[in-house]
């Protein structure tokens, strides 16, 4: 990709995010903090989940 299609890319990108209302900005933000794995999962990947298993394994 040469640097004029990249900042063509930005540049549209960038103008479409300007334009949308702060409602739709607002909801895209909330939506994505929803959909983002625990802080725990993203520091140690799978480690404290397997942790937990064993925990509620040994529970019942």
């Amino acid at each position: 990709m040469k640097t004029n299609d990249y900042v063509k890319y930005v540049t549209q990108q960038l103008v479409t995010y300007m334009d949308q209302p702060k409602e739709v900005k607002r909801e895209q933000r909330q939506q994505r903090k929803q959909e983002r794995s625990p802080i725990a999962y993203q520091l140690f990947g799978v480690i404290p989940f397997a942790i937990m298993m064993i925990f509620k394994k040994n529970k019942n």
